[in-house]
């Protein structure tokens, strides 16, 4: 049993204490600005030899896995590494501000995503449609894009899907983001409810917990979470299903957090821009193909992925839109197209499909 200590004694040592966070804090302080003069030089050097390229994804993605290699606790990873991505945002803040349009509006998922993968310290444009994002990257308006791809319960995002077939942007990246739902109103009362809305893959993904919980109540679909937030702070009698980010900006009461059926609930986001990204050292690459129209065809396409021992994480087919019955198929692989492997796979790939677009080689999620 360890011995009583009297209030004066264990003041002095909490004071000790503090006084050493104090010269800590004074330390980080001077490191993350000597950093940041560090990042405005290398700014400097780049405009003198005529890059305006400041983002650069693989560098980020190999600065948050050596981050995570060296990490010790007792924080969580999660929250070093978004320590770590705030940094880096407010130093390549100074080089040059990011905008990153997204699929709004304010205080949806896509924007956590946002935030998540590029910091705090960019411009962020909400825009109503994911081909809206596509094509303010396109213009000019924007550095990059954020658009949903797929969800771990409901699947892929088909729109999505379907822009890679015409759009010239490239994937620069990808952001895993778990999606923890939440029931929340104006009302103090819930029981006075008539109805929740959300959009349909958060009513999908809430199904069960909406059959046990709130059977009676109509269920009705709107275009985004933070729509249906917004929608439940002007009338007492809707509730809505959305994030924390949501709830925040509409200022709602949550009556019930994590309403989602499956906790592993996790949303894959994708980084669209004109940028073609440099291996990482753990990259991804994502492809459209098509096969000719004979037997055994996409056993054929697939071939040189096997022979090569490519590994296939993921393929979807979506119809091709030129020709009725006919399809394209969205492949990813694990490796970087600059790898002596995957190079050779395409290259094997390119002889034997109809068509192939490579939509782009970037770095696989870091948390």
């Amino acid at each position: 049993m360890s011995k009583k200590r009297k209030p004066g004694e264990a003041d002095a040592d909490i004071k000790k204490l503090r006084q050493q966070i104090d010269g800590l804090d004074e330390k980080i302080q001077t490191l993350i600005n000597e950093r940041a003069r560090l990042a405005l030089a290398i700014a400097e050097t780049k405009q003198q030899i005529g890059s305006n390229n400041f983002y650069r994804p693989e560098r980020e993605a190999e600065v948050l896995r050596n981050v995570m290699a060296r990490h010790q606790g007792p924080l969580a990873e999660e929250t070093v590494a978004r320590l770590f991505r705030e940094i880096m945002s407010a130093c390549l803040a100074l080089e040059s501000q990011l905008r990153i349009a997204f699929l709004g509006p304010q205080g949806t998922f896509t924007q956590e995503a946002a935030l998540k993968h590029f910091g705090h310290a960019v411009a962020t444009a909400p825009l109503a449609a994911i081909d809206e994002v596509f094509r303010e990257v396109e213009s000019g308006n924007a550095h990059f894009g954020v658009v949903p791809v797929e969800n771990s319960t409901e699947g892929v995002i088909n729109h999505t899907l379907d822009m890679f077939m015409t759009t010239p942007l490239k994937i620069c990246g990808e952001v895993a983001l778990r999606i923890h739902h939440h029931l929340m109103g104006k009302n103090e009362n819930r029981e006075t409810a008539k109805r929740v809305v959300s959009h349909q893959q958060s009513l999908a993904q809430c199904r069960e917990w909406l059959d046990t919980n709130l059977p009676r109540l109509e269920r009705v679909a709107v275009s985004s979470n933070a729509e249906a937030a917004r929608l439940a702070a002007a009338d007492p009698t809707t509730l809505a299903i959305a994030g924390d980010s949501a709830a925040r900006l509409y200022d709602l009461k949550i009556f019930s957090s994590n309403i989602e059926d499956r906790p592993d609930n996790t949303t894959r986001f994708l980084i669209v821009g004109n940028l073609a990204t440099a291996p990482s050292g753990k990259d991804k690459t994502s492809l459209l193909l098509s096969s000719r129209n004979r037997p055994g065809a996409l056993q054929r396409l697939l071939a040189p992925l096997a022979k090569n021992k490519i590994n296939m994480t993921r393929i979807e087919s979506r119809p091709s839109r030129e020709k009725q019955w006919e399809y394209v198929f969205f492949v990813d692989i694990d490796g970087h197209a600059q790898d002596r492997k995957v190079a050779k796979a395409l290259s094997e790939l390119e002889k034997e499909a109809a068509f192939l677009k490579r939509l782009g080689s970037y770095p696989q999620a870091v948390l």
